[in-house]
């Protein structure tokens, strides 16, 4: 939400400010959910390595939003740009010294609500150089894709006056963008980011179909219900700023798509498989959930429900495009957070109401939808190279393969997930 807008709708019901409040804490949870679910999924000897590459985003990022990053992503449409329609201006108020001397509520738990969103977009990106990166280039990395990327997509998506929001205005047609809670500017833009990376870095040792499997499957589950919780608070925050409206729909609409993305996840996999797996399970509703991120307000039910199926087989079947072109996207960040995300973002052109295609019997909704998503992509994909490659070819990013087999955790961090006492020295008598 701009700045300038939030001053015309205060919260002023202190059940509003708690809902805020809670929900940030939630959407907080999520990216410990996603280091867990991601640790669980990787090698036993790189677990410590992916759990930091998430807390290390939330250091960097944390600490940059509260700086700059929450001027450049909320501030597209007022006075002072830095860029119209691109970036606001991030020293406008650095460090947010003039907000925090207002002492205005809603404002100072919009920049924590914010900075949420921007750890865990981060955060999503290192699932696809697992076992591989070393972590102070990705803090390096985490800091400079926030700054000329999220904060800048944030602005764009969510702020009258950035070019996502204001498209449909801008080509003359009677709709606006939908993106609710980030199917643009989270899901598609990680996933972007992830491809690019994933590239710049190259394959594991050993990549191939079938090399690695899930470590630790029950960690990786409780990372899945962490983030099918906090996703409540994901994509039904922003409801307090409009005295709920809308709240109960975008709470049905999450659980029925995330319950149908389960579904539609286990069945292509038991076609293909001949087995149901707790992975496929978990996976499908992480996609159910990503591809009911930007329609959550503006579909039914019903429409969840469908969405939820689609996502949950597009995205399993997508999984299998890493083998097929060769990029080693180490735990299927592209598979369920792109294609679910172009799932739900595009899905919308058909069946948002009022606006979708089935309903309003033109295609205006479908083309926004289409252009913002595809345009987002792009930048992410060219942005993430360049920082990606910059870093790689300067101080290195990736590991060597000695230290890949040896164990990541050992070799970056000095340390192991699982210490057993037979794996400790004796001590002298």
């Amino acid at each position: 939400m701009a700045k300038q807008e939030q001053t015309e709708r205060n919260i002023v019901d202190s059940g509003q400010i708690a809902w805020y409040l809670v929900a940030g804490v939630i959407v907080l949870f999520m990216t410990p959910g996603v280091a867990f679910f991601y640790g669980g999924l990787v090698k036993s000897k790189s677990v410590i390595s992916m759990l930091m590459l998430s807390f290390g985003a939330m250091g960097i990022v944390g600490v940059l939003w509260v700086l700059y990053g929450f001027n450049m992503g909320t501030m597209a449409s007022g006075d002072g740009n830095l860029i119209p329609h691109f970036a606001g201006n991030p020293f406008s108020d650095f460090g947010l010294s003039d907000m925090a001397k207002s002492g205005e509520n809603d404002s100072l738990l919009a920049v924590f609500y914010g900075s949420t969103f921007a750890m865990a977009t981060v955060a999503l990106v290192s699932g696809a150089i697992a076992d591989r990166a070393r972590f102070l280039p990705w803090v390096l990395f985490a800091g400079l894709w926030a700054t000329f990327n999220y904060f800048l997509v944030a602005g764009w998506v969510w702020s009258p006056g950035g070019w996502v929001f204001d498209l449909g205005e801008t080509l003359g047609f009677d709709v606006s963008t939908i993106d609710y809670a980030g199917g643009t500017a989270v899901h598609i833009n990680s996933a972007a980011a992830a491809l690019a990376l994933a590239i710049v870095l190259g394959k594991r040792v050993g990549f191939a179909k079938g090399a690695d499997k899930a470590h630790n499957v029950p960690l990786t589950l409780i990372g899945v219900a962490i983030l099918f919780m906090g996703w409540f608070g994901f994509n039904g925050g922003a409801a307090a700023l409009t005295e709920f409206e809308g709240l109960g729909l975008i709470i049905v609409n999450t659980f029925s798509a995330a319950t149908a993305g389960i579904l539609g996840w286990i069945a292509i996999e038991r076609i293909k498989e001949g087995k149901a797996t707790s992975i496929g399970a978990g996976s499908g509703a992480i996609a159910g959930l990503v591809a009911i991120t930007p329609a959550c307000a503006n579909v039914t039910p019903l429409w969840a429900i469908v969405l939820g199926l689609l996502a949950g087989g597009l995205c399993s079947l997508a999984v299998e495009m890493k083998y097929k072109f060769g990029f080693d996207d180490s735990l299927d960040v592209v598979a369920i957070h792109g294609v679910g995300g172009f799932v739900g973002c595009w899905a919308l052109g058909f069946f948002a109401t009022d606006t979708g295609l089935f309903f309003s019997g033109n295609f205006e909704q479908l083309i926004v939808q289409v252009l913002a998503s595809v345009g987002v992509a792009v930048f992410s994909v060219i942005i993430t190279f360049i920082i990606g490659f910059g870093i790689e070819k300067t101080i290195g990013f990736r590991v060597e393969n000695e230290a890949e087999l040896a164990g990541v955790d050992l070799v970056v961090h000095g340390e192991e997930a699982y210490a057993f006492e037979t794996d400790r020295e004796p001590v002298p008598a």
